[in-house]
């Protein structure tokens, strides 16, 4: 056994979601700044997410057969030359407005695979390293929220200093870091290479690897339902962090700065979230504690900002949200990989991660939309009341008691016996919950922004 696989991943994913956290907050301001249009931040908002959804959703079976390492490492370098672009072509003065949406759409297709291949790794990398699943799973999700966390507070003083460009260049070299520790220290371990026996695949083989996915989220009432519910949270998310947030902040909360230290805010109670549930998660109930942390973590952010011009308020209320935030994906991770079998988990993270983003295009170009036409006041308001009433499914719906932990002496909950109650792998895709996303090898994009959008959070 040894610690360093796991060890290199945790640090690939500092590096490179603190980078994500630049990019989180460069994007939208750079087009605010240079265009003043709500809009146009929401139509680059769904440029850099539409091919999130077609990557997660023909991906899976691609991820077997090239191998999880080498995906990553392919998705991190692509992801570095199409970031890197925008601030050269910018400098050149060559940048048009359909070049940043193209380089965002880049971004967005071969991002999720790569975010993908790394999550699904965490069993085996738990196993190899000698720990729990859930100790890894709360250890992943904290050392993500703890790098957002100093990413948002960096970009909000670089952004002051140097511009919204500027933290797009250091954004595309944590891709090339992240890529160079994922290539170096994941060598050997098996779940990392390519399939064994997996050569080259006729378009039938390839639809029926795809079908398994499909078919396994299809027979699962907890699965349908926690993909539907994020679905709709990460689409309100993504309207969060493309466009909401940076108007708000623009308009009543002094500039970049405040937004970045109300992003670190949250990504610093979340990491507090993270690291609680990891030590005591085993004790206490999934549904209640998953239930109540998506309404802390979801609505109130939006009620707030929408009813105050000040900054106070809604730190506080980005403090308590981001504990709830923290718990999420912890929660969600253990679910999945009691269920999921090894084999399925890159096809089913796939098609999982596809349902959880399809609104995500649609909820940045609905907020600038909303914004432009009623002001900002209402659009926050109208997102935070379609965000509680999403976040009480877990309360009403009986297939979410399958959420809890098998008892010890009970029945096999095995993948042929729970008849669907199981999640999709790796936190349905990786979509971080709480601004990681499922998402990020995560779950859902409640919070600040994943880098599906501008992009998607790694």
């Amino acid at each position: 056994m040894s610690r360093r696989p796991f060890a290199a991943v945790l640090a690939a994913n500092t590096i490179s979601i603190a980078g994500s956290s630049l990019t989180l907050i460069g994007v939208p301001w750079f087009v605010l700044q240079t265009t003043g249009s709500a809009g146009r931040a929401g139509v680059v908002a769904f440029c850099a997410t539409l091919p999130v959804i077609v990557a997660a959703l023909v991906g899976g079976p691609v991820i077997d057969r090239t191998g999880r390492r080498r995906v990553s490492v392919i998705s991190d370098l692509v992801c570095a030359l199409a970031v890197g672009a925008v601030p050269l072509l910018h400098y050149a003065g060559a940048l048009e407005f359909w070049m940043l949406c193209a380089l965002m759409a880049v971004s967005g297709l071969v991002h999720t695979p790569g975010l993908t291949a790394r999550g699904v790794l965490l069993p085996d990398l738990a196993a190899h390293a000698g720990t729990t699943l859930t100790r890894a799973a709360g250890l992943y999700d904290a050392v993500s929220r703890g790098a957002r966390m100093i990413g948002a507070a960096l970009a909000g003083v670089l952004i002051a200093f140097f511009g919204a460009e500027s933290v797009l260049l250091l954004d595309a070299a944590t891709f090339g870091a992240s890529a160079l520790l994922v290539g170096a220290f994941l060598r050997g371990i098996p779940a990392a290479e390519p399939r064994r026996g997996a050569g080259a695949v006729s378009l039938a083989e390839y639809r029926a690897e795809l079908g398994e996915g499909w078919a396994f989220l299809l027979k699962s009432r907890l699965l349908l339902g926690i993909t539907f519910m994020v679905m709709l949270t990460n689409g309100m998310d993504q309207a969060w962090g493309a466009v909401l947030l940076p108007v708000h902040g623009r308009e009543s909360l002094g500039g970049a700065t405040a937004i970045g230290l109300l992003i670190s805010l949250f990504g610093g109670f979340a990491l507090l979230g993270a690291l609680l549930y990891g030590a005591w998660g085993d004790r206490l109930p999934r549904r209640l504690v998953f239930a109540i942390a998506f309404m802390l973590c979801g609505a109130p952010r939006y009620v707030m900002a929408g009813l105050t011009d000040t900054t106070l308020p809604l730190a506080v209320t980005m403090a308590l949200s981001g504990l709830g935030a923290g718990v999420l994906n912890p929660v969600l991770t253990t679910v999945i990989y009691e269920h999921v079998p090894e084999e399925l988990r890159s096809r089913v993270a796939g098609v999982t991660t596809a349902g959880c983003e399809l609104t995500m295009p649609l909820g940045g170009l609905a907020a600038g939309l909303l914004v432009e036409g009623w002001g900002i006041g209402p659009a926050l308001l109208l997102f935070g009341g379609a965000y509680l009433l999403t976040t009480l499914a877990p309360l009403v719906f009986p297939a979410w008691r399958a959420m809890e932990k098998p008892r010890p002496g009970g029945p096999d909950l095995g993948v042929a016996d729970l008849g669907g109650t199981d999640i999709g792998g790796a936190g349905l895709g990786g979509t971080d919950v709480g601004g990681a996303g499922l998402g990020e090898a995560g779950l859902s994009r409640t919070g600040p922004l994943p880098r599906g959008s501008v992009p998607a959070d790694r």
